[in-house]
């Protein structure tokens, strides 16, 4: 297994360690399905005949979706 150093607020640092959570499974949890959905973009995108800015308006949405589901996991946890 390797590691992976990311930066965030202090804020946010106080505010994990209130809860007893594994942060490490929930964030590979995340990565998993966000290389999931992006794997799928890539196969729609390379059969598809959407522009660059169409398909970036779709990744996005796409993005944002990930990003409600894993503040729902996040609350549930």
């Amino acid at each position: 297994m390797t590691e992976l150093k990311i930066f965030i607020p202090e804020e946010l640092k106080r505010k994990m360690e209130e809860y007893n959570v594994n942060w490490s499974n929930i964030i590979e949890e995340f990565i998993i399905k966000e290389i999931e959905e992006l794997n799928k973009l890539k196969a729609i995108v390379s059969k598809s005949v959407l522009t660059e800015r169409d398909a970036l308006e779709f990744s996005k949405s796409v993005d944002e979706s990930l990003s409600n589901k894993f503040k729902e996991l996040a609350s549930n946890k």
